[in-house]
């Protein structure tokens, strides 16, 4: 009776435990969108602009803002925003979406060999153009993929809406076998533009530039030979419910009808408390064994003992060998440089990106992952840490395992210029 039994129970167990284990989630490769040199707006193309538009004060405002944003001279804005006086209309915003999104799915399509036709899932980030039809619409009909796909279109969700769309991905992927996934970040620069007279609402002029990337996701098991990097975390914190977190970055209109993001002085606390929550998740599932000591003596320091004593901040650099940090702006890559007292190495590809590209929003760590990649740094069993702050206020973390020392050169966005870099930039840039 026992050996009917087993041989009745044991294929059931299996099965059960086969459908159960969670599927391994591959990043085949990725593509960063790289702005054609039209676009490109130096500072003095920027501030003679700025003087058709704005006061004097307002100029002098905004050129200070550039002067300290650790952004350089070769970023890129879209046509609409050259053109004297600006014209962000709804046409002009179609237009740079068809020109990032075509350029870096088309690029992407032919790095890996994937047909448009064996894409399972779409997912497409863009915080403030969110046309009808959608813009994965978009993309399934320029590539006429099959009916069957699945869509997501991601909208609002801040400059952290890549590692969001990441979660969405992994859970997906785990209740389909053998899927691709084709995931487009991108925002679109046309309708940001502020063109009213507040200054914290002109800071993201100043800031926001052309980009975008695309990557294609698997939990095929024959595409891990090939594929670049294993998924091993993502850990999403969201401070929502807090009002002063709600409302530190917000998209408002002025009282002369301007639409353009405002941000709060309570900012940089917020986004300290949310990176503090997002390194309380993240650190139980990556730090070492002597590191969670550490922490847990600090801990047990200031409770009992020394209440004024500093909380220790764990060492994450023997749990990752890259960093990349979104580039959201020199404040947000110093913040993060000290608060987890990185090197200026840790550091160099998020300022790299910040200086060449700008703040791309949600497709700036993929410029950052890139870099390193055409630096050749990255080897095989290297961690990376992807991590970004958005509106809301959210912070979030995605951790990757490299599969394969990455040896090819150079591609895409840092092609034709990485052996300028690293270099110096300045606190202050002279203009």
């Amino acid at each position: 009776m026992v050996l009917p039994f087993l041989c009745i129970s044991f294929p059931i167990v299996l099965y059960i435990y086969l459908m159960n284990k969670p599927r391994p989630v591959y990043l085949l490769d990725f593509t960063c969108f790289r702005p054609p040199v039209t676009c490109r707006v130096p500072f003095s193309t920027y501030v003679e602009h700025s003087n058709l538009v704005f006061d004097s004060k307002l100029v002098l405002f905004q050129t200070r803002v550039l002067q300290k944003s650790g952004i350089g001279e070769e970023t890129a804005l879209p046509p609409s925003i050259h053109y004297i006086p600006p014209k962000p209309t709804m046409g002009a915003a179609r237009e740079e979406a068809d020109l990032i999104i075509f350029s870096v799915v088309d690029e992407i399509f032919a790095k890996t060999g994937i047909k448009a036709r064996e894409i399972d899932f779409l997912v497409v980030k863009c915080n403030v153009f969110n046309p009808v039809p959608s813009l994965t619409s978009l993309v399934i009909n320029r590539y006429k993929m099959k009916s069957s796909v699945k869509s997501f279109n991601l909208g609002g969700m801040g400059c952290s809406a890549e590692l969001i769309s990441l979660d969405l991905v992994k859970d997906m992927l785990q209740l389909s076998p053998n899927s691709y996934c084709l995931m487009v970040s991108t925002e679109i620069i046309t309708p940001c533009l502020y063109l009213g007279q507040q200054r914290t609402m002109l800071v993201t002029n100043c800031l926001f530039r052309m980009g975008g990337a695309a990557m294609i996701v698997t939990n095929r098991a024959s595409e891990q030979a090939r594929a670049k990097y294993k998924l091993q975390h993502v850990v999403r914190t969201h401070l929502g419910a807090n009002d002063k977190a709600y409302y530190c970055v917000q998209q408002k209109q002025d009282d002369e009808g301007h639409v353009g993001f405002s941000l709060s002085r309570d900012l940089p606390a917020v986004a300290g408390e949310a990176l503090k929550a997002n390194l309380t998740a993240l650190g139980p599932k990556v730090l070492p064994f002597s590191e969670k000591l550490l922490f847990i003596q600090n801990f047990l320091r200031r409770r009992f003992l020394d209440p004024k004593a500093q909380p220790y901040i764990p060492n994450f650099k023997r749990s990752f060998e890259h960093f990349c940090i979104h580039a959201g702006g020199r404040a947000v890559i110093d913040d993060l440089e000290k608060n987890l007292r990185l090197s200026s190495e840790d550091v160099e590809a998020s300022r790299m990106t910040l200086y060449r590209f700008g703040n791309t929003s949600s497709s700036s760590p993929w410029y950052s992952l890139s870099y390193t990649e055409a630096k050749g740094r990255m080897k095989r069993g290297d961690r990376v840490w992807q991590i970004a702050l958005g509106s809301g206020f959210k912070c979030n973390s995605a951790v990757w395992k490299c599969i394969r020392t990455i040896s090819e050169p150079a591609q895409g966005a840092w092609a034709d210029c990485i052996d300028r870099y690293p270099l110096n930039v300045p606190d202050t840039i002279n203009l």
